[in-house]
C-alpha cells in the first residue's frame, strides 16, 4: 500500500497529490496530513471518488486510509 506525506503542505497540494497517488494505485492509498483543512478536504475527495475515509490520529498526525 503506497503512503504519501502531505505534511507541511497548504490546500489544495494534499488533494492534488492524493488524486494523482489514487491514479497510480486504485485499490487505495495513506495519506498522512498535519492539518483539520487538509484532513476535511482531503477526506471529502475520498468520499467523492468512491473510497472508504478511516481517519487514525498519530503524534499531531492525521493518516487517512483510502480503499475501495
Amino acid at each position: 500500500m503506497k503512503t504519501i506525506d502531505t505534511c507541511g503542505m497548504s490546500c489544495p497540494q494534499p488533494v492534488l497529490m492524493t488524486k494523482k497517488a489514487l491514479d497510480e494505485e486504485k485499490d487505495g492509498i495513506d495519506v498522512i496530513v498535519d492539518n483539520n483543512t487538509a484532513k476535511e478536504n482531503v477526506r471529502r475527495f475520498m468520499k467523492h471518488s468512491g473510497y472508504s475515509d478511516e481517519i487514525e490520529e498519530k503524534a499531531g498526525t492525521f493518516v487517512l486510509k483510502a480503499r475501495k
